[in-house]
């Protein structure tokens, strides 16, 4: 059954082979004042940054640099509010991975705010305007590219918070594979697994629909297989095309128009890893999906691991329910060990005596246990996936 929805997305992608030259028309309709927002410096290594200052030569461009993975609040979004207010910003550019541009989303609208950014972030404020945000994107991963959410830590208050909001789809998105053949079979392995986990999310609910299901599974498909090829071989063009676009899939909604609404849980428990220490955001989800699968798996929720297995795996019609679906958790795990993550989150640094303490700040801030979602979780459940996990 499809249900009711409305369903916008403003963003214009720019997707394939030297998109970057539409960048100077793109910029001109925002203003001349660019704040260029990126990460640890690899765009100057592969020639990105040297391109993006010569095609906008003749616009006046304020730097920051060093935004890390898992975003901080403090310093890079109010640094960067900062500089927006300092120099009459008209439009951010964002060159990196998804934790450039969600930075940068989030800069968009505190720039535009004269109280405390965080009251944005969190929740407590709705922002009335944003910064027009332009991005290059150069890791297939988040998704962020085609989507109005970004997730920033609060590292003073142990905090990751998804903040989501009309006013932060990007205005234009440019997507060119190439600039993702540098990237590291770390980052490769973390981001496709981070959007495999998007669409997981956003399959294991009810209702859904045969169509629905058809382009999940098909989207899962490509990311398992694409990204072995892309680890094999990192400048192959046609499996790093397919994970790029695949990934902008992830989190824009679009997959589930119709469907119920999961919760995103695993993102949930993630945002607490990340936030307590720290971790790979992609690598943290791997290792939670097959143990957030386990517990949940239910009679009310096997029918959705046996269509999985069906599509994804080719599973038949001869296995119980729940054969099949420990099946399919097993393929998950495995495939995650073989793309090269730890499937243990003490292999991460994780401690497991801060495990009651973060079981009690996703109920406070996520509120994984309400009775709408397809699995709740509650404090119990929570405690045995993360220990699972250790």
């Amino acid at each position: 059954m499809i249900g009711n929805f409305i369903y916008h997305t403003p963003t214009k992608m720019y997707f394939g082979r030297d998109s970057i030259k539409f960048l100077p028309e793109i910029v001109e309709k925002y203003g001349k004042n660019v704040l260029l927002t990126y990460g640890g410096g690899s765009i100057k290594k592969s020639g990105l940054y040297d391109k993006v200052k010569k095609l906008l030569a003749d616009h006046n461009i304020v730097e920051l640099s060093g935004i890390e993975p898992n975003p901080k609040y403090d310093p890079s979004v109010v640094t960067g509010a900062k500089l927006c207010k300092e120099n009459a910003v008209d439009v951010i550019l964002s060159v990196g991975g998804g934790s450039v541009l969600d930075c940068s989303k989030a800069i968009s609208a505190c720039a535009m705010y004269d109280g405390e950014g965080w009251d944005l972030i969190s929740g407590k404020v709705k922002a009335k305007e944003a910064l027009p945000v332009v991005d290059i994107i150069t890791l297939a991963a988040t998704g962020s590219e085609y989507d109005s959410g970004c997730v920033i830590s609060n590292t003073a208050l142990c905090d990751k918070r998804a903040y989501v909001d009309d006013l932060l789809y990007p205005v234009a998105s440019i997507l060119d594979p190439e600039y993702t053949f540098s990237v590291s079979k770390w980052q490769t392995a973390c981001g496709t697994s981070d959007a495999i986990n998007h669409v997981l999310e956003q399959f294991f609910a009810y209702p859904s629909s045969s169509f629905n299901d058809g382009v999940m599974i098909s989207a899962i498909d490509s990311l398992m297989n694409n990204v072995l090829t892309a680890l094999r071989d990192p400048d192959d063009y046609e499996a790093r095309s397919e994970l790029m676009y695949v990934c902008s899939w992830g989190c824009n909604g679009i997959l589930a128009n119709g469907s119920g609404y999961s919760g995103w849980p695993m993102h949930s428990i993630e945002h607490a890893l990340s936030a307590y220490f720290d971790i790979t955001h992609g690598a943290g989800l791997a290792i939670i999906t097959p143990r957030w699968m386990k517990e949940i798996l239910s009679e009310k929720t096997v029918e959705r691991f046996v269509t999985l297995g069906k599509g994804l795996f080719g599973l038949g019609d001869d296995l119980d329910g729940f054969d099949a679906a420990n099946r399919v958790i097993d393929r998950f795990f495995a495939f995650f060990e073989s793309i090269g993550i730890p499937m243990s989150l003490e292999k991460l640094g994780v401690k497991a005596d801060k495990i009651d303490e973060m079981a009690d700040h996703i109920l406070e801030y996520d509120s994984t246990d309400e009775p709408w979602m397809f699995a709740p979780l509650d404090k119990a459940a929570l405690k045995r996936i993360l220990e699972a996990s250790m």
